[in-house]
């Protein structure tokens, strides 16, 4: 009788009826089946350990399994678990709404706590929409962004998401049609900030708010941009009666050398929605703040509350965990550590650039990206994940892209580790892609 508990069942039982992020059901490939973690590394059900260079999707940032953290959540479940948040508060969402006050870009006064990040955005594009409409403008209600971005899956977040090289391309002709930019370049340049002035301008009638990724855009392409154009949003918004929206989801917390990437041009959004690393990892958790400005705005309106209100707001196991890893990441020196990790990064990639179908190798904080000359096919995204996996490292490939973000606590040796890695999932992945297309081309198939 089969070992109801044993690797070989439990992957069969996932695939059949565990439906995995961005995958077909049932399964097509097997998951790695993780038994434990602790500091960087990943322990699989048959004992092999994997440095984890992908922190979880960019939120254990201070690795696993960490006694601070634990303590946070165990002291938390013996006082109480949950409570709803309607007609109730409590210490730990009361200490971290005020931690993320004090933090976070100055005139950011007010806190939503909410789920995950893509419910964060929905809140942030919900204030703004409902902002105008409580001022007696409701043609103020389409978006702009610039093109390559990515602001999650849930439903007004996608219609900011690119809308022709993102995954949300399905959607098209559904979604509320918004306004987007070419994407930002990486250096500053004058013609493209004043497109991006005319751009506000023009629809400025129509816009309820620009919403951004700061300097880095993440799942959309992990490209970098000059901080000076959140400069030129911000004049822009003010010039024009527009409100900004900064999504700092990936950005918060130190990813990039400052706590917030709004820090690197020294202004302060309208709105800024932060998530992922707010709770080292630990459970689901995002906030959306806001200014005075926009609280009061909503506030005068016919429906003077925001009508939104998930079941677990304010999770108080959530809150607990979240004071702990945020105070955890200012009590340590943290800006040592991720530019140590990037300094690490950039000596270990940099054979990865002459490497064969190569196109772009870039560095930024505690982000590493290696960019593929065209993108991986499900061949070749499988075989770049193998060779990854043979150098002893989890990676996630995904379109032309190897990229990491690993835990600020990953020390040298594993930072080194990590490089060959991506050099090696970088090399098979584009070897497999291209035989691919050769088999396709010698069938008549292409």
């Amino acid at each position: 009788m089969p070992d109801a508990t044993g690797p070989g069942h439990l992957l069969e039982l996932d695939r059949r009826h565990v439906w995995h992020p961005y995958g077909p059901m049932p399964g097509r490939t097997a998951p790695l089946l993780v038994e434990s973690a602790s500091g960087v590394r990943l322990r699989l059900a048959d004992g092999t350990e994997l440095v984890d260079g992908m922190a979880s999707w960019w939120s254990a940032i201070h690795g696993y399994n960490h006694p601070v953290l634990n303590d946070a959540v165990s002291g938390q479940l013996g006082r109480m678990s949950h409570v709803m948040f309607g007609g109730l508060t409590h210490e730990p969402a009361i200490t971290l709404a005020r931690k993320l006050v004090d933090i976070s870009p100055d005139g950011l006064e007010h806190v939503f706590l909410a789920d995950s990040g893509s419910v964060s955005v929905e809140v942030a594009l919900k204030m703004c929409l409902q902002y105008w409409r409580s001022l007696g403008r409701p043609d103020k209600q389409r978006l702009l962004t610039w093109r390559g971005g990515y602001h999650g899956d849930t439903w007004h977040a996608m219609s900011v998401c690119d809308p022709d090289g993102g995954m949300h391309h399905l959607w098209s002709g559904v979604l509320p049609r918004q306004v987007f930019a070419a994407p930002p370049p990486a250096g500053y340049d004058a013609s493209y900030a004043d497109r991006l002035r005319d751009l506000v301008a023009r629809h400025a009638a129509e816009l309820a708010a620009v919403i951004v990724e700061p300097v880095v855009q993440g799942a959309g392409g992990m490209r970098f941009h000059s901080p000076e154009y959140l400069r030129v949003l911000r004049e822009a918004c003010d010039a024009h009666d527009v409100l900004l929206v900064f999504d700092e989801i990936a950005t918060g917390f130190g990813r990039t050398g400052t706590l917030f990437a709004a820090g690197q041009a020294g202004v302060t959004p309208d709105v800024m929605c932060v998530g992922k690393a707010l709770t080292g990892g630990y459970l689901t958790l995002a906030a959306t703040l806001c200014t005075a400005r926009v609280a009061d705005g909503i506030a005068r309106g016919r429906v003077p509350v925001l009508a939104h209100g998930p079941t677990y707001m304010g999770n108080p196991l959530a809150a607990a965990v979240a004071n702990a890893s945020v105070g955890l990441l200012l009590a340590g020196d943290w800006q040592a550590d991720v530019h140590r990790v990037e300094a690490g990064l950039r000596a270990g990639l940099a054979p990865v650039a002459g490497l064969p179908g190569v196109r772009d190798v870039r560095v930024l904080g505690a982000i590493g990206v290696v960019q593929l000359d065209r993108a991986l096919d499900e061949a070749g995204m499988a075989a770049a994940t193998r060779a990854a996996v043979r150098e002893g490292v989890w990676l996630r490939p995904f379109g032309d892209l190897v990229y990491t973000m690993p835990p600020y606590v990953t020390d040298d040796e594993d930072l080194a580790r990590i490089c060959r890695a991506m050099g090696a999932a970088a090399g098979s992945g584009a070897a497999a892609t291209a035989t691919t297309a050769t088999t396709a081309e010698e069938g008549g198939l292409a």
